[in-house]
Parts: C-alpha cells; sequence; structure tokens
C-alpha cells in the first residue's frame, strides 16, 4: 500500500483488499460529487450527439465510467458514515 501521508488526495477505503477486481480509489481534495455528475453528463451528451469520432467516444466513455467509479465510491462512503451516526443516535437514545 502507498504511503498515503504526503498525498493530496483523499484515499477511500471502501474496498476489499481480499478483491482482486476493486481497486483503491482515490479522490482529488477539490474533487466535488456535483461538478463530476455534471461532467459525466456532459460526456454522456457528447458520444449521444454522434459528432465524435470513435477513438474519442472510448475515451470520453472510459472517462466517465471512472467518475461513476469515483461517484459510487463517494455516495457508498458516505451512506456508511450516515449509517454509523444513525446506529451512535439510537445507542444514545437507549440510556
Amino acid at each position: 500500500m502507498n504511503d498515503l501521508t504526503n498525498s493530496s488526495e483523499i484515499y477511500s477505503p471502501n474496498y476489499s483488499d481480499d478483491d482482486p477486481t476493486q481497486s483503491p480509489v482515490f479522490l482529488p481534495n477539490e474533487w466535488r460529487y456535483e461538478a463530476t455528475v455534471k461532467k459525466i453528463e456532459a460526456a454522456i451528451a457528447r458520444i449521444e450527439s454522434g459528432e465524435l469520432d470513435l477513438a474519442d467516444v472510448f475515451d470520453q466513455f472510459s472517462e466517465a465510467v471512472e467518475d461513476l467509479r469515483r461517484c459510487e465510491t463517494f455516495l457508498s462512503d458516505r451512506q456508511q458514515q450516515v449509517d454509523l451516526l444513525i446506529e451512535t443516535l439510537n445507542d444514545q437514545s437507549e440510556f
């Protein structure tokens, strides 16, 4: 595993080291979910327009898939945080 202490990126641990089909996802500090969704939507529009060369279609598609993966990881991580907070609140309310 890389030393992340000097990294300017946020490491998302929402993957399994035991699963060789998965790899860690790194989100740059300035990464924003909403901006990434807009970027994906723009890529889809360019692909659907039919005006791109085939190589550009593949490039746009590949980049969109990576962006979708980052979004999915971000949302999954946030869901885990919300679940933990709810669990904590439920535990506190039992006292």
